[in-house]
């Protein structure tokens, strides 16, 4: 019986585990950089930068929404920050026991804008 030399070398399976592994990589980044992974906002120990706004979203426990004071519907809200450069700061204070659905319509509605300075209001419990 002939042994037979090798001409080439099967990389088929070297390519499978490699864009595997690749898969696992992009969508870990993506769960980290969307902020998919859970974590708790309501309330703070620590110290942070108190944000400095000049629009400010209330969402009251009701669900309700006021801007600048007055209570407006989603869709009032988009035609009243449509002329607003969209650099402006944004102040999104909620009440921690409303619905996230509530909250998470307001927040998108305002980065669909194209506003990117957005902070939500957090209590801080002190030290």
């Amino acid at each position: 019986m002939d042994e037979k030399e090798f001409d080439y070398i099967n990389m088929i399976p070297f390519i499978d585990v490699m864009l595997v592994l690749l898969t696992i990589v992009l969508t870990t980044s993506t769960f980290a950089v969307t902020g998919i992974i859970p974590v708790e906002l309501p309330k703070v120990v620590g110290k942070h930068e108190v944000a400095t706004a000049t629009q400010v979203v209330v969402i009251d426990k009701r669900g309700a929404v006021f801007y600048q004071d007055k209570a407006v519907t989603l869709r009032d809200l988009k035609f009243r920050i449509a002329a607003i450069p969209r650099q402006t700061p944004f102040l999104i204070r909620a009440d921690k026991d409303i619905n996230l659905q509530g909250f998470v319509e307001v927040l998108d509605l305002i980065k669909t804008a194209g506003f990117k300075r957005v902070s939500l209001h957090t209590e801080w419990l002190g030290q």
